[in-house]
């Protein structure tokens, strides 16, 4: 940038030449400033979209077509591939089928604030015990801690849903190694893998219902 004139150039063109330099770095902070701007605005664009979909009952759609998904997977794999379930199996079915039956109730109640912080917080519940039991299948697959299971579910006479609806609940097998999915990795890696991000949404969602106005 030109402070003091140059002997042998003419005092016009070096006052031009200063005053484009200051133009130019205007113009160049100018724009840091908007491209800023535009990024801080797309961001919160972006966060209050993610905010507004777990709040709405969009969120409660998805998650029961996840659960439907998942149910029908197991069942492609029992019945399409012959890879039958085990105990422990169907206690992760179980679970899933908690949280899509909860998803299509949430979609039908009116939308009050303290009936979706009771939903969220049943849906934390549902994920906590669906990773707890993926987990615990994974050990079992690994041979990890001292995990076992039995050939029965050995649940209570007015829960007996192996008896009710022996076609998805009913215990085939012992517990021992998962199938392999796409990518080269078991059922159990891939339940415990998406156990854990329903987790982490489940716990973000109901944050974001709470901070909700009424």
């Amino acid at each position: 940038m030109l402070t003091q004139p140059v002997a042998g150039f003419p005092r016009v063109l070096q006052e031009s030449s200063t005053s484009c330099s200051y133009l130019l770095w205007i113009n160049r902070y100018t724009s840091a400033l908007k491209r800023e701007h535009f990024m801080n605005t797309s961001a919160t664009s972006i966060w209050a979209s993610i905010a507004a979909f777990f709040t709405s009952k969009g969120y409660w759609a998805a998650l029961a077509v996840l659960g439907i998904f998942m149910e029908a997977v197991a069942l492609y794999y029992q019945y399409v591939i012959g890879d039958p379930p085990c105990q422990v199996c169907i206690h992760t079915r179980i679970w899933v089928a908690a949280f899509t039956l909860l998803a299509i109730v949430m979609c039908v109640l009116p939308a009050r604030k303290w009936l979706n912080v009771n939903g969220h917080v049943l849906a934390i519940v549902c994920m906590a015990g669906l990773w707890e039991r993926c987990k615990f299948l994974w050990d079992v697959e690994n041979r990890r801690g001292d995990g076992t299971c039995e050939i029965f579910l050995n649940f209570p006479d007015w829960f007996a849903l192996d008896a009710w609806f022996p076609a998805m609940f009913e215990v085939k097998t012992l517990c021992g190694f998962t199938p392999m999915m796409p990518l080269g990795i078991t059922m159990a890696e891939m339940l415990v893998a998406a156990s854990s991000v329903l987790v982490v949404i489940s716990v973000l969602a109901l944050g974001l219902v709470i901070r909700k106005p009424a």
